[in-house]
């Protein structure tokens, strides 16, 4: 599958033995919202429906098939489940134990990353079809004002931010001298003008981001609906590395948020390098990141069906529309 492709065959053996097949009937819940377990599931056979309850029924926020993931949320943050996995057919599953699969990876870092760089991937794949469905979600609301305007951009030049300062916020994220040290000697500083675009939804993506000072929303301008924030980050934030995942557009603005703000640009070398899961590279970095998808991706499902809450159950895809 897909999603294992940059495995070894003998880390494809090893992971095995972490790995238990079990097949459920049609119309069964698989994994229920709020349970504390932190297994991982891959699809074999069948259609996997990722839902809510809410007081106006279930709202579907995912619909997976044979190669997709779920489930791999708790297994990397360890945080109680947020929705439930209903088989809609007969199903065929791969079940991921977390304690063996963790004594695993401990042992074996270049599995590690290799397990992660898949987590990594499933969680950036599922946040920016999230992202895309806002969109749809909104496409019958009320107009509204248009997109905001940018503010005008500081002037830059001569601007720079001492290796110490940098060193340090790194060094925050508790990652390794040799990381610290490269990562503070090739990121590029940027001053951002208070209501200043960093990115547009759309562009091109080269760099990931680390917030050094201030803050940064990250937004979706949503025709009819206006720009709805999704996020907002703060000092020691990596952002802007989905687009370097699945070379991507950016499927969502970033822009400074109450006040100047300075970002790090990673460039997408440094970034390629850093995280290659051929390479024993920074293992602890892409947990950092997986954790990070895992903690938006949450939080916009959150934010979804709060919506479809506030609309009254009204706004909902239809289920042959609804993100697979």
């Amino acid at each position: 599958m897909d999603a294992f492709g940059h495995f070894q065959d003998a880390q494809l053996e090893r992971l095995a033995g972490c790995l238990s097949r079990v097949r459920y009937p049609a119309a069964v819940t698989i994994v229920k919202e709020g349970d504390p377990t932190q297994d991982a599931y891959l699809v074999e056979r069948g259609r996997v429906r990722i839902q809510r309850d809410t007081p106006y029924g279930k709202f579907t926020l995912a619909r997976l098939g044979a190669g997709d993931i779920f489930g791999e949320t708790a297994f990397v943050d360890t945080v109680a489940r947020s929705s439930d996995a209903f088989g809609d057919t007969p199903t065929e599953l791969l079940i991921l134990n977390p304690v063996a699969a963790s004594a695993l990876i401990a042992r074996d870092q270049r599995l590690a990353l290799a397990l992660y760089w898949t987590f990594w991937k499933s969680l950036s794949s599922k946040l920016r079809q999230t992202n895309e469905r806002l969109t749809r979600f909104f496409a019958h609301a009320t107009p509204r004002p248009t997109r905001p305007a940018e503010a005008k951009p500081l002037d830059n030049a001569g601007f720079h931010v001492g290796l110490d300062a940098k060193q340090s916020l790194f060094r925050e994220q508790r990652l390794s001298s040799l990381e610290i040290n490269l990562l503070a000697t090739l990121s590029r500083e940027r001053r951002l003008a208070p209501g200043e675009v960093l990115f547009r939804e759309g562009d091109a993506g080269d760099e990931m981001y680390i917030l050094l000072s201030g803050r940064v929303m990250i937004s979706k301008y949503i025709p009819g609906a206006g720009e709805e924030a999704l996020a907002f980050l703060e000092r020691g934030d990596f952002f802007g590395e989905m687009a370097l995942i699945d070379n991507q557009p950016r499927s969502a603005d970033a822009r400074a948020h109450d006040g100047e703000a300075v970002v790090l640009g990673i460039p997408r070398g440094i970034v390629d390098d850093l995280l290659d899961p051929k390479k024993v590279s920074s293992l602890r970095l892409l947990k950092l990141l997986a954790s990070l998808l895992s903690k938006r991706l949450r939080e916009l499902d959150d934010k979804i069906v709060g919506w479809f809450i506030l609309a009254g159950g009204a706004g909902a895809l239809p289920p042959e529309v609804q993100a697979d």
